[in-house]
């Protein structure tokens, strides 16, 4: 492998710091706050999704999807309705006011996905998008293997494992291409 300036996940964390604070800036005068956006995006694509839904599409946990949802809720973006079947679950939809912005916030990931990748071939971008897919799906793989613990003020936090092998290690996964099986 070539020697580079920095490591994967810390291209991966200025990446997205970045990018919260570019869209948080262009999306301030609407109060829809840096980690807000990425729920309306997902409504915007299928409205009427349940919360679980969200956090599954979104790969976000639940509690911090909850949390969104109710700050868009108290500033008037979405609603949401008990489903008739089991009013123990919310459908959560749009407002008129979160379909106004609908084209702005469209636009506005729009621009900061031509800024990151300004100069690159489609063929480079569509490689690029295939890369971080692979590794989105195996941090998610991660998240679902690795055995949770507390810590003394009762959060959890994901067990720090040795260096030796561990279920789900990645070498104990045959048939992805690139490692040892």
């Amino acid at each position: 492998m070539a020697e580079h300036k920095y490591t994967i996940p810390r291209w991966i964390s200025l990446l997205y710091r970045t990018g919260q604070t570019y869209i948080g800036n262009r999306l301030k005068h609407h109060e829809v706050g840096k980690g807000q956006f990425m729920f309306l995006n997902a409504l915007y694509r299928e409205d009427g999704l349940s919360q679980d839904e969200i956090a599954d599409y979104l790969r976000i946990d639940k509690g911090t999807t909850a949390k969104a949802l109710k700050k868009l809720e108290e500033q008037g973006y979405i609603t949401r309705v008990a489903r008739e079947d089991d009013k123990r679950f919310n459908r959560v939809f749009l407002t008129a006011k979160a379909l106004d912005i609908k084209a702005e916030v469209r636009g506005v990931l729009t621009d900061w996905r031509s800024l990151l990748t300004e100069g690159f071939t489609e063929e480079e971008k569509d490689q690029m998008l295939t890369l971080l897919e692979r590794m989105g799906d195996n941090a998610a793989r991660y998240m679902k293997e690795e055995p949770l613990q507390r810590d003394e003020q009762g959060a959890v936090n994901r067990l720090q494992l040795s260096s030796e092998p561990s279920r789900g290690a990645r070498h104990e996964r045959p048939g992805i291409e690139g490692e040892p099986s």
